[in-house]
């Protein structure tokens, strides 16, 4: 998915939230990243097989 040189981390590693943003809805509190992960503002995250990871560092994302 992703084109970047060097290439943005895969939604496997551990570094994903490192990869490019190529969607952000900050009025709907999500951002989509160019390795298919969606983050939420509250720093929730959906991976794109469907799994979640849960906010891990309260409520610090880019909404106010």
């Amino acid at each position: 998915m992703c084109k970047h040189q060097p290439p943005c981390p895969p939604a496997t590693a551990s570094d994903r939230e490192a990869a490019h943003m190529v969607a952000f809805h900050p009025e709907q509190g999500w951002g989509l990243l160019c390795n298919g992960v969606v983050l939420f503002d509250d720093t929730g995250e959906l991976l794109p097989d469907g799994s979640s990871i849960p906010a891990h560092r309260g409520n610090v994302g880019w909404a106010a």
